[in-house]
């Protein structure tokens, strides 16, 4: 079990630069600091004015306005002392109150979570906070500014399906339960490894697993990372090729140079590329894909959101995960750099059963909605649509052990019922060697190696 700090001993933990905001209740409401609550509870006016005695606060939420390494945002805090941190109608003001100070402010909005769901207590009054909280969070997604969640011990109930779930970007303290189900609701026989933080990352729906000494500073360059320029996003600039492979003199040279395990692989462009990069993982649907790495990276002082993949069959947790990478960027106004490596769409049978063809063409329509620039490297192989969705039109660029075809040489030979000797000449005729695509307008440019 991670370590359960208060509200304020959790924002002491990130952040020595906090301006508690004031109490928000709705105007015209009586509040529920007096009598039993809205349903009469007997007992619920002690049983608040007991955890009030017990931990300094008035009610489960502190929120104000900080400033973590450097770079402001709004900060909600959850007081687990305090009725197991539930959501009543004053948590539903304070909160809806943090999100609308965000909004107003054009402020990222960070929430330390440590709650077990709604308040018994209020009854669906409790119950509809969740509402005000989604309609708050939609309200500051559609201005802008992004969402960072993080999840300490427990994060559970509403809280998680909300705050914690519905954010851009979500981290985890070790050991933290994590689950829309609280520990004495869920099935006898459940795997408790399922409601972990480490579970969820393992599921795709968390990003990070990060360890309470390295979080003030995973905060704050996360908080760098998504925050908005001032200006246009300018595009990302053209990676420069790693290797000094020469123009292939045939379709079938293309091909095989692009197959070559010792070319140079995305985690290479990515670690050339980038000062500092901070992934994120999963499709928020329970599925992951390790051959697409995403994320957003910092070059100089810029950052600059990526999808790349890695030589892999490209999975629909991938083309999920890239989708979602792509419409933040969008959001808030950062470039997108995409680097193509796949043979193609994994078509297997469990690929088909995940929404292969769903995913990708959610992949398509985040390319064709965005508005920030992209900037796209075929870097290897470029297999089909599988490729295709993630290569951005009219600014794709092509290093020289790379190729592009609307399908492998090979199968192309299968379906026009060629012999599988007749691949090599097939592979001419596809016209998918880096000077071809150049030639045929779908590739700006062959790049080369950075010359010293």
């Amino acid at each position: 079990m991670a370590e359960r700090l208060s509200a304020r001993a959790a924002i002491a933990a990130v952040t020595t630069e906090f301006e508690e905001l004031g109490d928000a209740t709705a105007p015209g409401r009586d509040g529920d600091g007096d009598g039993d609550g809205p349903l009469s509870w007997a007992g619920y006016a002690d049983s608040r004015a007991r955890a009030t005695a017990r931990t300094g606060e008035e009610e489960s939420v502190v929120h104000g306005i900080a400033s973590v390494g450097g770079h402001r945002c709004v900060l909600v805090s959850f007081e687990f002392g305090f009725l197991g941190g539930s959501l009543g109608r004053r948590t539903g003001d304070r909160l809806e109150a943090a999100y609308d100070a965000a909004r107003t402010r054009a402020l990222p909005l960070v929430s330390l979570i440590a709650t077990g769901g709604s308040r018994m207590q209020e009854g669906m009054v409790a119950l509809v906070q969740l509402q005000r909280v989604a309609r708050a969070s939609a309200r500051l997604r559609a201005a802008g500014p992004a969402q960072l969640a993080v999840l300490r011990d427990p994060t559970t109930g509403g809280g998680w399906a909300t705050l914690g779930a519905g954010a851009d970007v979500i981290l985890a303290l070790p050991g933290a339960q994590v689950g829309f189900a609280g520990s004495r609701v869920r099935p006898p026989d459940a795997d408790p490894h399922a409601y972990t933080a480490e579970g969820q990352l393992a599921a795709g729906q968390i990003d990070a697993v990060v360890p309470p000494r390295e979080l003030p500073e995973t905060v704050a360059h996360w908080l760098r990372a998504l925050h908005a320029p001032d200006s246009p996003a300018l595009p990302a600039p053209v990676p420069d090729a790693l290797s000094a492979t020469g123009l292939p003199a045939s379709g079938w040279d293309a091909v095989q140079q692009a197959r070559s395990p010792a070319r140079p692989r995305a985690q290479e462009y990515l670690d050339a590329y980038f000062d500092h990069r901070l992934p994120l993982v999963g499709d928020r649907c329970g599925g992951t894909d390790p051959g697409l790495l995403c994320g957003f990276g910092r070059r100089g002082d810029r950052s600059i959101a990526y999808v790349a993949q890695c030589g892999t069959a490209t999975r629909p947790a991938g083309y999920r995960a890239a989708a979602r990478v792509i419409r933040l960027a969008d959001r808030i106004g950062v470039p997108v750099l995409t680097l193509i490596d796949t043979p193609g769409a994994a078509n297997d049978a469990e690929a088909e059963r995940a929404g292969a063809g769903a995913a990708i063409a959610d992949a398509f329509a985040a390319m064709a909605e965005v508005r920030v620039p992209v900037t796209t490297l075929v870097i290897g192989e470029g297999g089909s649509g599988g490729a295709l969705a993630l290569a951005a039109p009219g600014n794709t660029h092509v290093t020289r052990d790379g190729y592009f075809s609307v399908i492998a040489p090979e199968l192309a030979a299968a379906i026009l019922k060629r012999a599988p000797d007749e691949a090599r000449a097939t592979a001419d005729q596809l016209r998918l060697r880096p000077q071809d695509l150049v030639e045929l307008g779908f590739a700006r440019s062959v790049v080369g190696p950075r010359r010293e």
